[in-house]
């Protein structure tokens, strides 16, 4: 990789840390390309990224991000996963890391916070965005269901009523 590539990775990689909620840190020693594959086809289905990147590289993308406290943790083998929702990256990862053992989360961070593998564990079994907006939607259609549901029994007993009469006019 010349100078002119590494920049312009640096510099995509720090656009979209820049608008990221969630980053985490992750130890991938001796997996697979078709395993690697696999998780990112994972990633992509929540809605993060995952990427595989030089050490020195990535230390140098998070400058001026939010991530910044998180360099520490780019020792080693390492591989870096985001997402804009806060969630998402963290459930995947840890979903994955169970089924895989060469695979494993470090830390990450949250905002300006720096998370360890126990915060990022703890994040991912949060509900995601998506989730929670659909049960915020739930709980707020409820209440108009059973007004509706209300404000229609009255009209409907009213209605059999009027039929139940009809049909003793009827018969008789």
């Amino acid at each position: 990789m010349d100078r002119s590539q590494k920049e312009a990775t640096i510099a995509a990689l720090n656009l979209e840390l820049q608008s990221a909620a969630l980053v985490v840190v992750t130890k991938q020693s001796g997996m697979t390309v078709a395993e690697v594959t696999d998780l990112r086809r994972k990633m992509r289905a929540a809605g993060a990224s995952f990427k595989v990147t030089k050490n020195r590289l990535a230390r140098i993308a998070l400058k001026g991000t939010q991530f910044e406290k998180t360099e520490d943790l780019f020792k080693g083998p390492t591989a870096i996963a985001w997402s804009k929702d806060p969630v998402a990256a963290a459930k995947v990862a840890i979903d994955y890391a169970k089924t895989n053992d060469k695979f494993k989360v470090i830390g990450g961070g949250l905002g300006s916070t720096v998370l360890n593998t126990q915060g990022i564990e703890a994040l991912s079994k949060l509900p995601s965005l998506t989730e929670l907006r659909a049960s915020l939607l739930g709980m707020i259609q409820t209440p108009a269901t059973r007004i509706a549901g209300v404000l229609q029994a009255p009209g409907g007993q009213v209605a059999r009523v009027l039929a139940a009469y009809a049909k003793k006019d009827e018969a008789a």
